[in-house]
């Protein structure tokens, strides 16, 4: 596939052995993938659809949307599978499938994590190894961007954020550290505040060592997007858009989602759980992408 992408999917034999793709199917199937990023996992799963099924991709990212679209426009086979794709959460899925006329689905994929292309894109600030102006929205047409965030929350509640969504112990120090700042000069960009972290967190980069940054950045990210409750409505959500028999598969990045996956799986009284305990990257895949070392996926069933 001759990819507008740097972006390499997680788990993805495991995501094509547990979504249930491959099992007889006499009606028509519609497959969704809620988090279609750079469109790796779409790829490989509509390759495995008939062309009387139907795969649904989905982004908060326009940007997403628009690359995927062009390269699906331009590489996939006129026998393919009905595609649809789609600028949206991936928690508004029950109003997108009625707004479509699309029937229940057969499976649901959601991949929580960043895209590399979101990572590599100096516009967005994502990446503090990257730098570029701190906005960090998924969809820069809503809410706020860190930049603005910074500018204004009080010290008390980005303490909180940080140590919240971040688990930094370093939280207040951090907090304080920008609100003193921005009295003279506020932060706003990747670059300054990665800088200001590494000043505010002993042995801030330690070789072999995840970057002290990263926790702060996660933090604001989640913040900023919303994440934790775009996940906790989407799996109260999700399950009723599953045929009997569909399944759900959700791969996180970090303890704070996927403790929201799991409780949501186990206590849905329409969802059998399949994976005892998560399913991780095997030692091959974690030397050929780092990314994919804190992935875990957790896949349900509906079973009535």
């Amino acid at each position: 596939m001759a990819h507008p992408t740097l972006h390499i999917p997680v788990l993805l034999q495991e995501v094509l052995e547990w979504s249930g793709i491959d099992r007889q199917a006499i009606e028509p199937r519609t497959i969704v993938d809620g988090t279609l990023g750079g469109g790796g996992h779409a790829w490989h799963l509509i390759k495995k659809l008939s062309p009387q099924d139907t795969l649904i991709g989905i982004d908060r990212d326009g940007g997403a949307i628009d690359r995927v679209t062009k390269l699906f426009d331009a590489e996939l086979p006129k026998d393919s599978c009905h595609v649809r794709l789609i600028q949206s959460s991936y928690r508004d899925l029950p109003n997108l499938m009625e707004e479509h006329r699309i029937p229940k689905a057969d499976c649901i994929l959601l991949d929580l994590g960043l895209s590399s292309d979101q990572l590599e894109d100096r516009e967005r600030g994502f990446s503090f190894r990257v730098g570029g102006d701190l906005d960090m929205r998924f969809c820069t047409e809503e809410g706020i961007s860190v930049r603005d965030l910074l500018a204004k929350i009080d010290e008390k509640d980005l303490a909180d954020i940080i140590y919240q969504f971040g688990e930094e112990r370093f939280s207040r120090r951090i907090a304080r550290t920008i609100v003193e700042r921005r009295k003279s000069d506020p932060v706003q960009t990747a670059e300054q505040l990665a800088d200001l972290v590494h000043r505010c967190v002993p042995g801030s980069r330690i070789p072999g060592r995840i970057d002290s940054a990263t926790r702060t950045f996660q933090a604001l990210r989640i913040a900023v997007n919303q994440e934790l409750k775009h996940v906790e409505d989407a799996m109260k959500l999700l399950p009723n858009c599953l045929t009997p028999g569909g399944r759900l598969l959700v791969i996180s990045f970090h303890s704070l989602e996927d403790r929201i996956v799991k409780h949501a799986m186990r206590d849905n009284e329409h969802l059998k759980v399949l994976t005892k305990k998560p399913i991780e990257a095997s030692e091959e895949e974690t030397n050929e992408n780092s990314r994919s070392r804190s992935a875990k996926m957790r896949v349900a069933e509906r079973c009535s």
